[in-house]
């Protein structure tokens, strides 16, 4: 809520809009499970546990801008960052909810149409992705929602801003596109696409072992999805990459808005203090 987060390896930065028109900062130390335990750094592990890391966080972050936008006063010396174990089981529960409706409704209906084979596969894969296109544009038409894809577009235009190397002011920054090829909404296309080759090469079993696949492959999904998003990062150029998050950036125009200059300040601010943290 009326600001943004950006991460580092080592920090978490975010940068909230206080109704007085004050940006507040608050710097958090990261300790990634990857670096703890280097068996979770291997690829495709890696993924796995950095969409859980990237969960919490968010979360997190949730917490602590809703707490200062609304100007909740803390505590002294309790962390600005608390959340209870019930807000987070709260919020565990919907991210599940959301995933089973994602992954059942389509599979049933697949299922209820009779088909078999990679035909089955892809009309499961089409009706996950109509539900997944109607949802963005059920969000995006949300007024009350509508500052956060602003917000979402002002982070992204920082930071592609920062990656070209220039001035990190608003004038030059509102020049810089709002979608990014690494945007967690790119990462959703393309663990539909894996979903798709996956389930090609699960053999034709019964019902109940179908969707047992489906719940089983879903960390295997997030793994190879996100090597796929670390590779386009790597070679960003490259044609094949292009037409891979090409989609990716297609449905960004539904999950970012172009953002005020006030937005944009906030998400400048968001990046030269995580960049100033790393550099410490």
């Amino acid at each position: 809520m009326e600001g943004v987060m950006m991460r580092s390896r080592k920090n978490m930065v975010m940068c909230v809009r206080k109704p007085s028109k004050e940006i507040v900062t608050n710097i958090e130390k990261v300790n990634p499970l990857s670096e703890r335990h280097k068996i979770l750094g291997l690829p495709f592990l890696r993924g796995v546990f950095a969409m859980v890391e990237s969960l919490y966080l968010g979360f997190k972050s949730i917490i602590f801008s809703a707490n200062t936008a609304l100007e909740v006063v803390t505590p002294e010396g309790e962390d600005p960052w608390r959340f209870s174990y019930k807000e987070l089981a709260v919020v565990v529960a919907g991210v599940l909810g959301i995933t089973a409706v994602f992954m059942l409704v389509p599979f049933l209906l697949a299922t209820w149409l009779d088909i078999t084979g990679i035909v089955f596969n892809i009309i499961e894969a089409a009706i996950r992705l109509t539900m997944f296109t109607l949802y963005l544009l059920a969000i995006s038409m949300w007024s009350e929602f509508k500052r956060i894809l602003m917000y979402h577009g002002a982070e992204h235009k920082a930071i592609n801003a920062h990656e070209a190397g220039v001035a990190m002011d608003v004038k030059t920054v509102r020049g810089y596109s709002r979608l990014h090829p690494r945007c967690g909404t790119s990462f959703l296309f393309i663990v539909l696409v894996i979903s798709i080759v996956l389930y090609s090469i699960v053999p034709n079993l019964d019902f109940y072992s179908k969707l047992l696949y489906r719940i089983v492959l879903i960390p295997v999904i997030a793994g190879v999805s996100y090597e796929l998003l670390r590779l386009s990062g790597k070679h960003k150029n490259s044609l094949i990459t292009r037409v891979l998050v090409a989609p990716g950036l297609l449905f960004q125009r539904l999950t970012t808005r172009e953002p005020t200059d006030d937005m944009l300040e906030v998400s400048i601010k968001a990046l030269t203090e995580v960049s100033k943290s790393t550099r410490i």
